[in-house]
């Protein structure tokens, strides 16, 4: 419960800082640079605790990292110059969600579903917490509640197959693997926003697509 409500803290500045970031700056930029603090942090620390993981899974992890960092680099148009690319609230929001994934991490399958919910509940308070203080009104549009409702369900179901994936097998593999959705962000982006994706970024989806097969391959 103590790691669940920890994983709750820092996932909820995590992911605050993540939104602030996507809002104000560029979501092709943004959501590498999170992902690329993020997996470094579990990473780093699961191998000075002692981790080994074979070097199937080094080289997927290695490339995994460098996919993240591929599809980072845009080519800006004289256009899009003028919009920030939330890099700062990006990388800080990269640390508290590798201090998420590290304690979340932690918990133990006997515990089953308790976790995330003490997370939840300690990230809602935080943010009501936040409101009452800055005397925010938690009202919203019909249509923004649907998306917010929608986006709160992926969300725990992304958090409850991490949480069972890092229970069951070795973290800096699984970080990794879940960490490489900066590929997905920037097809979608593509598709959906229009943004351009350039040769870096078309790597980048190559090597995240390599680091899978290599990684899957190593738990074989």
């Amino acid at each position: 419960m103590w790691w669940g409500a920890g994983a709750g803290l820092a996932g909820g500045v995590g992911v605050a800082l993540l939104y602030y970031a996507l809002a104000t700056g560029t979501m092709s930029v943004v959501a590498p640079t999170t992902a690329v603090a993020a997996v470094a942090i579990p990473v780093i620390t699961s191998i000075a605790l002692g981790e080994r993981p074979g070097w199937l899974a080094v080289a997927g992890i290695a490339l995994g990292i460098a996919a993240i960092a591929l599809v980072s680099r845009q080519t800006k148009t004289p256009a899009e110059s003028t919009r920030s690319s939330g890099l700062r609230p990006a990388l800080l929001s990269g640390v508290a969600i590798g201090l998420f994934l590290i304690a979340l991490a932690q918990t133990r399958p006997a515990s089953g579903l308790w976790p995330l919910l003490m997370a939840r509940s300690t990230s809602v308070s935080l943010f009501a917490v936040i409101a009452i203080t800055q005397r925010r009104s938690l009202r919203m549009p019909l249509g923004l509640f649907g998306l917010a409702l929608a986006g709160g369900a992926v969300d725990m179901l992304a958090n409850t197959l991490y949480m069972f994936a890092a229970q069951m097998g070795p973290l800096s593999p699984v970080v990794t693997l879940s960490s490489l959705y900066p590929a997905s962000t920037v097809l979608l982006a593509r598709a959906v926003l229009g943004e351009r994706l350039n040769a870096w970024q078309t790597a980048g989806v190559a090597a995240a697509l390599a680091a899978v097969v290599l990684i899957v391959r190593s738990a074989g």
